[in-house]
C-alpha cells in the first residue's frame, strides 16, 4: 500500500470489507472535511451516496459531480480527484476501491499536467 507519510484519512470511517484486492468502507465527512487530491494507478473509486450530497471534483478533464442519495459515480484509474460534502451538511457514502492493489498518489491540482 503506497500512502504518503503525512496523509490522515478524513472523516469517520467504518470498514465493511478489506482484502488484498478490494476495500469497502462507509465514510462520513463533515462540512470542511476533505479527502484531498490524489489518484490511483490500478484501482477505481466507486462512490455510493447514502446521506447528504457528495461532491467529487476531478481533473483530466476538469469535472465536478454532485451525488444525491442513491446515486453513484466511478472515478477511473489515474484520474486525480478529491471528495467533499457539498453545502453545509455532512455527507455519508460507501466507497468501494478495487480491483487491485491499493495505492494513493497525492496531486497538486495547480501543477497537474496529466
Amino acid at each position: 500500500m503506497s500512502v504518503e507519510l503525512n496523509y490522515v484519512r478524513a472523516g469517520k470511517i467504518n470498514w465493511i470489507a478489506r482484502s488484498p484486492d478490494v476495500l469497502v468502507q462507509e465514510r462520513t465527512l463533515a462540512p470542511g472535511e476533505v479527502i484531498p487530491w490524489h489518484y490511483h494507478t490500478t484501482i477505481t473509486d466507486t462512490t455510493y451516496c447514502i446521506e447528504g450530497t457528495v461532491q467529487i471534483e476531478m481533473l483530466d478533464p476538469p469535472e465536478r459531480v454532485l451525488l444525491a442519495v442513491g446515486q453513484s459515480h466511478v472515478v477511473r484509474t489515474k484520474r486525480p480527484h478529491q471528495v467533499t460534502p457539498h453545502g453545509d451538511r455532512p455527507c455519508r457514502f460507501v466507497l468501494v476501491q478495487g480491483v487491485g492493489r491499493y495505492d494513493r498518489h497525492p496531486v497538486d491540482p495547480k501543477t497537474w499536467e496529466g
